[in-house]
Formats: structure tokens, C-alpha cells, sequence
């Protein structure tokens, strides 16, 4: 997905082979070493023919081979997500400025590293558009309250799966926007086409969406979404109160990242587990107190770090133009 998203910005992108080799059995990991070292090899070819002033790593196993190739390049290492990752860490050591999104971070980082909290960077159109313009352009009714239903740019199963089965009774007084994601777009479409007539015109259902994700987050009074690094960013740069539901089949990245919101009275936890049950009593009530949702919202508001993408290019700036680049040019 990262090379479609890269292509549709108009930047040049290169790929490297790369496989991770944490937690893979036996069976797999001299594969994913030979992979991982002629990533290596691909990489000083990218260094070679590019010739960069500092390197800009965000994570995944894919920077690993990079950075062991470009250890005498000056870099910097943004950490999105509370806690790092395990690949997170590991360019860390490289890294000459670690860049976090809060002070949490800095517990999971190598102590005497430079670490520069700049909160998490997002497009210049978050947070500017009016909730009545935003639900205008989607050609969504501008006076009854909306639900944004989110799970990644793959979709979430679960989440849609609850969604569906309570539909007709949060329509009744809601309308609904639900990102469903490439893999469960058509059986979205099929849950909207059982819908009453009536009904169907509240019920707004798309696979994804690029451009229009900050309109789609400013028409929204409340949403229900997975916790990836995103929640930390765009949800109070738009001041989006949120009911999270953090991805159960992986590290846990994401419950330390909806702690971190609901901790502070942003937002409100929902165990995937407990996705069937719940959803609906919990979206209702939260619907009916529209003080709660308010404080929410406030609260959302002061997580906010409009600067953070500039923090992070003036810290680029500043390893492009240090002494050691000019040695290597």
C-alpha cells in the first residue's frame, strides 16, 4: 500500500527486498536472512545512485537493511506509535535524532540518544474544514448526528461485522460513514442493500478514502476505529472524541496507544472481544450525552501538535547541513 500512496503524491519510489526475522520459525528464517542481506546490497545501491544529505526511517523490518547500509549517513528515526516497535528500536541505535509523538516514548528508547517530542505529523487540511461544509461535500445530511466507522486501510473485520448487525437500530436516529476497506467493501454494500428504504440514505459506505479522510473526520461527532499511530495524530488535530478498539492479534502497540488517548478523557476503550455486545449500548449512550462528548472533544483538542511535520523537517534540516554530510559530499 505504502508504494501506491507514494505514486499517488507523484514521488519516485524504490522498493528493496526485505523479510522480517524476528519471530519467524526456523522454518522460515534463513530465507528471510538472505532477504534482509540483499536488501543490504540494494540499499548501498540506492545510497549510491541517490546520493541523500540524511535518511528519514518510520518503521518496519523494510528500513532494517537500510540502515545497516548507510551507518555512516546522518538520520533520523520517527517513532509514530507510543511504544516502538521492535524495528523502531533497532533503527533507534542508528539514529543520530529519535523523533516521538509524546513524552511516553521516551521510556522504550535508548537513554542517551537526542529525542525530540514533536507529536504526530499530518496533512495541513486537518482540523480546518466546518462540520456542516464537511457533511455538505460528502452529500451527507448537514443536521442529524454522524458516526465514522474506521478500521485501516484494510478494513477490520470485527468492527465491521458489529456494525452491520446493529445497523438498522443506529440509523434510527444517526447516520453512519463507514471506511470498510478494500476486503469488506461488498459485504457492506449487501448489508446497506437489506437496509429499509428509509434507512439506506443515512448509511454512507466506502472501501477507503484518500484525499477526503480529514473531511470524513470533521463530519464526525464520534468514531469507532483500531488504534494505529493515526488516533494519536489526526483525531486531535480534528478534535474527533473516539471509541477504540485496539487489533487483538498483534503486539500491543495499539492498547498502549488507546490508553494513552483514554487516559487523558479523549476517548473511550472497547475490547474487540466485547465488539458484539457492546458497540451499540456504548455508541447510544455516548450519542445521548452530548456533555460527555464535549469534554471528549475538548480533551481530544489539547493532544494536538499542528507543527510536529515542520519540527521534523527542521530536524532534517539540521542533519542535512551538519558536518559530517558535508564530509560525505
Amino acid at each position: 500500500m505504502e508504494a501506491s500512496l507514494v505514486q499517488r503524491a507523484g514521488i519516485p519510489f524504490t522498493a528493496i527486498p526485505a523479510a522480517g526475522v524476528h519471530g519467524v520459525g526456523l522454518r522460515f528464517l534463513p530465507r528471510n536472512l538472505r532477504l534482509l542481506f540483499r536488501g543490504v546490497k540494494a540499499a548501498r545501491q540506492v545510497l549510491s545512485e541517490f546520493q541523500p544529505d540524511v535518511l528519514l526511517y518510520t518503521g518496519g523490518y523494510v528500513a532494517a537493511s537500510m540502515a545497516l547500509a548507510a551507518r555512516r549517513y546522518s538520520s533520523l528515526v520517527y517513532v509514530p506509535d507510543i511504544e516502538p516497535g521492535l524495528a523502531l528500536k533497532f533503527l533507534a541505535r542508528f539514529a543520530d535524532i529519535i523523533a516521538v509523538t509524546a513524552e511516553e516514548s521516551r521510556s522504550f528508547l535508548p537513554g542517551k540518544k537526542r529525542v525530540v517530542v514533536t507529536g504526530y505529523p499530518t496533512r495541513l487540511d486537518f482540523g480546518t474544514w466546518d462540520p456542516t461544509a464537511a457533511r455538505a461535500s460528502l452529500g451527507m445530511k448537514t443536521n442529524i448526528p454522524v458516526l465514522l466507522v474506521f478500521g485501516g486501510s484494510q478494513g477490520a473485520r470485527s468492527i465491521n461485522q458489529a456494525v452491520s448487525t446493529c445497523l438498522p437500530e443506529l440509523l434510527e436516529t444517526i447516520q453512519v460513514l463507514h471506511i470498510a476497506g478494500e476486503k469488506n467493501y461488498a459485504e457492506m454494500i449487501e448489508a446497506r442493500e437489506r437496509l429499509p428504504e428509509q434507512l439506506c440514505s443515512r448509511y454512507y459506505v466506502y472501501p477507503y478514502l484518500h484525499e477526503e479522510m480529514p473531511v470524513a473526520l470533521a463530519a464526525a461527532d464520534l468514531a469507532v476505529s483500531r488504534a494505529g499511530a493515526a488516533t494519536l495524530g489526526e483525531y486531535p488535530r480534528s478534535g474527533l472524541p473516539a471509541i477504540l478498539v485496539p487489533y487483538p492479534h498483534a503486539w500491543r502497540y495499539q492498547k498502549v496507544n488507546a490508553a494513552y488517548l483514554a487516559e487523558r478523557g479523549a476517548a473511550v476503550i472497547l475490547p474487540d472481544e466485547h465488539l458484539s455486545n457492546e458497540l451499540l449500548p456504548l455508541v447510544k449512550s455516548l450519542f445521548a450525552n452530548t456533555e460527555k462528548r464535549k469534554t471528549m472533544r475538548t480533551a481530544m483538542c489539547s493532544l494536538a501538535s499542528p507543527n510536529a511535520a515542520s519540527q521534523i523537517a527542521g530536524c532534517l534540516r539540521e542533519l542535512a547541513s551538519s558536518p559530517l554530510q558535508e564530509e560525505l559530499r
